[in-house]
C-alpha cells in the first residue's frame, strides 16, 4: 500500500527505487504500468494519464516472462509484432539489440536452452527494441548469482548510455542503486512513501572499480544510515542487502 508517496521522475534520467520487503515498491511500478488499480491520487507520464501513456512504458519484470515456444530473437521481436512492425525491420531490430547484449549467435536458440543470466539478457533487449521511452525495472538480476548481476548490470549501463531512456529500477541492493543511479528515493516502512532522495554524483561512464571509491562507499554509508533510522522500531521488517 502507498500513502503519501510523493515522486517525480526526470526525462533521461536512472532512479532507483531502494526499500525493505513490503514497502510497495514493486506497488508503484505495476500502478505506473497500469498492472495495479490506482484508487487515489495523481499520476502522470508527460501530463497524460498512465490509461494513455502505456505505449510508452517498458517492463522488465523479475522472472524472465520469456515464452517457451519462441525462439530468442522472436521473444525479442514480439513487442515489434503487437506495433505491426514489418518482418524485416523486426529482425533487424531484434538481431541489434541481441548484439548489444552479446546474444546474437544464440539467437535461434529457445529459453530453456539459456542459463538464467542469458535468459534475462533477452528480456532487457525485447523490452529496448519495443522502444519505450520509459523502462520499469522491477528487481531484475534479484535471482541472479553475484557474478551475472555485477556483469548484467554493466551491460545495462551500455545500453542506457546509448539510449538515453528514462529507467525507475527496483532494488533491494544499496550498491546496485548506487552502482546504476543518477538518485535513489529511499522507501521508508509501510505503508509505502519517500522517505528520502540521494544524488549520486558519481562520474560515468562507470565500471566496476567506482565500487571502492571513496564517494561510493560514503553514499552507500548515508542510503544504510537512513534506511536503519526508519527501520529502527520494525527490525523484522529489514530485507536489504548492502551489497
Amino acid at each position: 500500500m502507498l500513502d503519501g508517496f510523493d515522486l517525480s521522475v526526470r526525462e533521461g534520467e536512472f532512479l532507483a527505487l531502494l526499500g525493505p520487503s513490503g514497502c510497495s515498491k514493486s506497488t508503484f511500478l505495476n500502478v505506473l504500468a497500469g498492472l495495479a488499480p490506482q484508487t487515489s491520487g495523481e499520476l502522470a507520464v508527460d501530463g497524460e494519464a498512465v490509461s494513455a501513456a502505456r505505449r510508452k512504458l517498458g517492463f522488465v519484470f523479475q522472472g524472465y516472462a520469456l515464452f517457451p515456444w519462441r525462439t530468442v530473437r522472436k521473444n525479442v521481436e514480439t513487442g515489434l509484432e503487437i506495433r505491426g512492425v514489418k518482418r524485416a525491420q523486426r529482425r533487424s531490430e531484434a538481431e541489434r539489440f541481441l548484439r548489444l547484449v552479446g546474444l546474437l549467435e544464440f539467437a535461434d536458440y529457445y529459453p530453456h536452452q539459456l542459463s538464467g543470466g542469458m535468459r534475462q539478457r533477452v528480456a532487457i533487449a525485447r523490452v529496448f527494441a519495443y522502444g519505450p521511452e520509459i523502462l520499469l525495472m522491477d528487481e531484475p538480476f534479484g535471482a541472479l548469482d553475484a557474478q551475472t548481476r555485477e556483469t548484467l548490470q554493466q551491460e545495462l549501463l551500455g545500453i542506457w548510455e546509448q539510449s538515453a531512456k528514462t529507467v525507475v529500477f527496483v532494488t533491494h541492493s544499496i550498491d546496485e542503486a548506487i552502482f546504476l543511479a543518477d538518485r535513489v528515493a529511499i522507501m521508508g516502512r509501510r505503508p509505502g512513501r519517500v522517505k528520502d532522495i540521494l544524488d549520486v554524483d558519481l562520474p560515468r561512464p562507470r565500471d566496476a572499480s567506482i565500487r571502492h571509491s571513496p564517494a561510493f562507499v560514503a553514499l552507500r554509508q548515508r542510503a544504510w544510515a537512513s534506511l536503519k533510522r526508519e527501520l529502527a522500531h520494525e527490525p523484522s521488517a529489514l530485507s536489504l542487502t548492502e551489497a
